[in-house]
């Protein structure tokens, strides 16, 4: 995997479309077995606050990983747009408004509706930048967008509790935000490489952040055990400096419509695990959806692989 900027014309080099599937098989398993894990951080301290540490700790990682092999630059002028775009609508907005979601949302629904970023993405992707939608690519937007209506039964929405309400909302936003990054870093002609930029994406807000989490949760608190120690370390290297590497890299280096069906493998993991891990219930409903789901990512591969 290439992931260096090569020196003369001073532009990053994109993944192989191998590699690129590679990484999203790991970013998958990663970003669904968060989800449960996640549930239960925001018990132990306030979203927030776990938000800026994810932040922090994964962006020492990343600083420390670039500093130990040579590969730490300055951000050029250029890559500023996708710094500022990828930190704000991907790390802050989509990752602060999920993590507060889940506190009143059940997990596996956490993730399903996080990921409805294709809902945002397809239309755009088609109409303002004119990717083709082959007869793989539409099965598959089928099945996949199926599964998802599938999931998304309003029967199983509380509506006279607010904050479920309130939840379910900020979880829809979280996914529009996200489909701006995923829109911008695919058009981006990247001169530093994303694995260069993504622990400055981190850093940029982590003041911010604090301030914000500062004025509506109060001080820094935490119930410290050995298990919230283990999960923040899990969510630091792996599901935030390892996985926002891998989605940014993956955006670049695939298809928007590709990357956002592809994605709805992550709540059918997530389901999964929550399930396992939470005890959470697992209706036939959410089977069903499950397995069309994984059917419409088979198929949107299927045909990234024969378009070549």
């Amino acid at each position: 995997m290439n992931d260096s900027a090569t020196s003369p014309a001073k532009t990053s080099v994109p993944l192989s479309r191998g590699a690129a599937y590679a990484v999203l098989a790991a970013l998958v398993l990663i970003w669904g077995a968060n989800w449960p894990i996640m549930k239960l951080v925001v018990q132990a301290m306030p979203p927030l606050w776990f938000v800026v540490t994810r932040l922090a700790v994964g962006a020492v990682c990343l600083f420390a990983l670039l500093l130990a092999t040579g590969r730490l630059e300055k951000p050029t002028r250029e890559d500023w747009p996708v710094i500022l775009s990828v930190s704000v609508f991907q790390m802050w907005l989509f990752m602060g408004l999920t993590t507060i979601a889940i506190q009143f949302v059940p997990a596996g629904r956490s993730a399903i509706l996080s990921y409805t970023s294709p809902l945002w993405v397809l239309p755009a992707a088609v109409l303002l930048f004119g990717e083709r939608l082959t007869r793989w690519k539409l099965a598959g937007m089928a099945l996949g967008l199926g599964g998802l209506i599938v999931l998304l039964n309003p029967a199983s929405i509380a509506w006279d509790d607010r904050d479920v309400l309130v939840g379910n909302f900020l979880l829809l936003l979280g996914a529009g935000m996200w489909a701006v990054a995923i829109l911008h870093t695919r058009r981006h002609r990247w001169h530093l490489s994303p694995l260069q930029l993504a622990p400055f994406q981190m850093a940029l807000l982590i003041v911010p952040a604090c301030l914000l989490a500062w004025v509506l949760e109060g001080p820094f608190r935490a119930e410290w055990s050995w298990q919230l120690i283990a999960m923040i370390v899990y969510n630091g290297p792996l599901a935030t400096a390892f996985a926002f590497w891998a989605s940014v890299s993956i955006q670049r280096a695939l298809p928007s419509t590709t990357v956002s069906l592809s994605y709805l493998a992550v709540p059918a993991w997530g389901l999964i695990a929550s399930t396992l891990w939470l005890g959470e219930a697992l209706p036939v409903s959410l089977i069903l959806g499950g397995i069309l789901i994984l059917l419409g990512v088979a198929a949107i591969a299927t045909g990234d692989v024969r378009r070549r």
